[in-house]
């Protein structure tokens, strides 16, 4: 259920699932090759497990979702509203979008306008990197009901047509990655192969190559890394010609493309293929260069180094990331990739006790963007970790406490 068991820690949530499994301890432990004690420990709260791919074969042994183990996704509620994300659903979801047959006469509704629904979809766009996720989240079924209007509405002339599918697959890329971003996979990848489908029909590389993006997005949600490298890597060769001209846009959706592709390999713990595939997206920001923000993609020299921080904190080395990251300055990005980064800051100076350092990196970033931090399940599991290690003396008025709170990780 969503929303439920929002305060239990990734340990034990391990520790439900086994029982409900009917296994033991030393059984699970054998599954995994690791030991009893290690188990145990990760199940008290003791050991952090902080690489995705052991959390993956968790995972799988205990058959459920990484999303399971993550306790996500989070009800997601923005101040003064209701949980919008089932009216996404529900719009996803529709009927009408099984069959133009059975829905003749409703497939004959005119949309308000593709130039109109394009414009309402760009300031959705631009909503999503200043961190309202919320308010994206709630024009969202709206957005996607012109979607389904401008596929399934009257037949115009094909150029026109291309225009509608090519707004169609940016509405369903900033549904999928709005969906990734909370941990609804299942939406997310709903949202991004209509994306694609729909992006495969306005016959334009640029878009396809965006659709693919959300893609990537919602296959390293579901924890899919090898699928999300290849689609990443196959992508960028469709834009072989456009890069070679030196197109801005063409540039920023390739070097985006790498840089998920790379994170998709630090997850799966393929160092090599990471760094490779960094050193593509670097060659690339080189020629672009520029911090730009072609097709919302925030691609440029810096992005690339925060994605290479991602990449180092994914592969288990801390320590790099917080000496590294303190000589990176991310003004230049929008507020979204900011945030990402404090979180991902934050996240490494946990690891190596620099607690009161990441509580001050997450209230900083939760004044940026409150939802994307407030409804982060690594927040959440970061904030949990500091709090049940700090001092009895610090109180319930301390700003560690306050945070957990808002975070719904503390009981």
């Amino acid at each position: 259920m969503r929303g439920a068991g929002d305060e239990l820690s990734i340990g034990e949530r391990i520790a439900f699932y086994r029982q409900r499994r009917g296994l033991s301890q030393s059984v699970l432990a054998g599954l995994l090759g690791r030991t009893e004690d290690w188990l145990s420990k990760v199940e008290r709260g003791e050991r952090q497990v902080n690489r995705i791919d052991v959390l993956l074969e968790l995972a799988r042994q205990l058959r459920v979702t990484l999303n399971d183990l993550l306790g996500e996704p989070l009800l997601f509620e923005e101040e003064n509203s209701d949980d919008d994300v089932p009216a996404v659903r529900d719009a996803l979801l529709s009927p009408q979008r099984l069959s133009r047959g059975l829905f003749a006469e409703e497939s004959a509704v005119e949309p308000v306008g593709v130039g109109r629904v394009a414009s309402v979809a760009e300031e959705g766009w631009n909503q999503y990197q200043n961190g309202r996720i919320g308010h994206v989240i709630s024009v969202l079924p709206m957005l996607l009901e012109q979607a389904r209007l401008l596929e399934t509405g009257v037949q115009a002339r094909s150029a026109d047509r291309r225009k509608s599918l090519a707004v169609s697959a940016r509405i369903h890329h900033l549904a999928a990655t709005s969906m990734s971003k909370i941990g609804e996979a299942d939406l997310a990848w709903i949202a991004a192969e209509r994306a694609m489908r729909a992006a495969d029909g306005s016959e334009d590389p640029l878009v396809l190559a965006s659709a693919a993006r959300a893609t990537t997005h919602a296959l390293l949600v579901s924890g899919k890394f090898e699928e999300a490298l290849r689609i990443g890597e196959t992508a960028a060769r469709l834009l072989e010609t456009e890069v070679r001209n030196g197109s801005p846009a063409a540039l920023s959706l390739v070097g985006m493309l790498f840089l998920r592709a790379a994170l998709a390999a630090a997850r799966r713990q393929d160092r090599k293929a990471a760094e490779e595939l960094l050193t593509q997206a670097e060659v690339v920001a080189f020629r672009l260069g520029e911090d730009g923000n072609h097709w919302q993609t925030g691609f440029g020299p810096t992005n690339v180094e925060l994605h290479r921080l991602a990449a180092w904190l994914e592969l288990g080395d801390p320590r790099s990331v917080v000496e590294r990251g303190a000589q990176v300055r991310s003004d230049s990005l929008p507020v979204e990739r900011q945030v990402t980064h404090a979180i991902d800051m934050a996240r490494s100076m946990s690891m190596v006790a620099r607690d009161e350092e990441a509580v001050g990196l997450l209230l900083r970033a939760e004044g940026q963007a409150p939802d994307l931090v407030r409804h982060s399940s690594v927040v959440r599991e970061v904030v949990r970790t500091m709090y049940r290690r700090s001092p009895v003396s610090s109180g319930k008025s301390s700003p560690l406490m306050a945070l957990a709170e808002r975070c719904r990780a503390v009981r």
